[in-house]
């Protein structure tokens, strides 16, 4: 009789024990799981700030590059008129033209004259392939369009962040249906087996979530 009730009091306790390591298992999950749906939830967020930001760089990017273009056409009407006059020793009209380049392109207009052109076969054909032409809008549509890149690599990262965290989810999800399954088995076997398996996925996954980055919204 003894030994019988020793036994069912070494039973009971080993019970009291499985379903309380199971209690705590399933408040660690349960914890673990609204962080990681929460961190799941702003790093989508983090993805969608950073794609407006990279598609606003790049509409940026395509207006500086029109104005570029535009500017361009401008040099070259302007130059035309201005070669014209030039090549047919009109100063006057010389002058008006010169007068009327874009202080970007003045410049490389006067770096050209000084190679020659009329004379020198080896001076450039036009301004546009002299070093001093440059383009601060066509400058600025490069970076913009850099940027604009950056921000997709930052929103692919962060939604790669985001799913990440949504696996978590489902991994402490999954800790949490074993944790509650250990208590219902009749079997102890079984229900150490079961609490078993949710302590190692509720570890593995802790110790991966707990490497990931943190994103908190103040």
């Amino acid at each position: 009789m003894r030994r019988r009730r020793t036994a069912a009091l070494s039973g009971e306790g080993e019970s009291h024990r499985i379903a309380l390591v199971a209690t705590v298992l399933l408040a660690f999950a349960t914890v673990a799981t609204a962080w990681s749906g929460y961190q799941a939830s702003r790093w989508n967020a983090e993805g969608t700030k950073a794609t407006m930001r990279g598609t606003a760089a790049r509409v940026e990017s395509t207006r500086a590059s029109d104005l570029a273009n535009s500017q361009a056409q401008i040099d070259v009407a302007v130059f035309t008129q201005w070669a014209n006059a030039y090549a047919s020793g009109n100063k006057l009209l010389t002058d008006f033209y010169f007068k009327r380049f874009r202080p970007e392109f003045k410049p490389a207009v006067v770096a050209w004259i000084a190679t020659r052109p009329l004379k020198n076969p080896n001076a450039p054909l036009t301004p546009f392939a002299m070093p001093q032409y440059t383009s601060q809008a066509r400058d600025d549509a490069a970076q913009l369009e850099t940027e604009a890149d950056a921000w997709a690599v930052t929103a692919r990262r962060n939604v790669q962040r985001s799913t990440n965290y949504v696996l978590g989810v489902v991994l402490f999800a999954a800790a949490l249906f074993f944790a509650g399954m250990s208590t219902k088995l009749p079997s102890r076997r079984l229900c150490i087996a079961m609490l078993t398996i949710g302590i190692v996925v509720f570890t593995t996954a802790l110790v991966w979530i707990a490497t990931s980055p943190v994103s908190i919204s103040v």
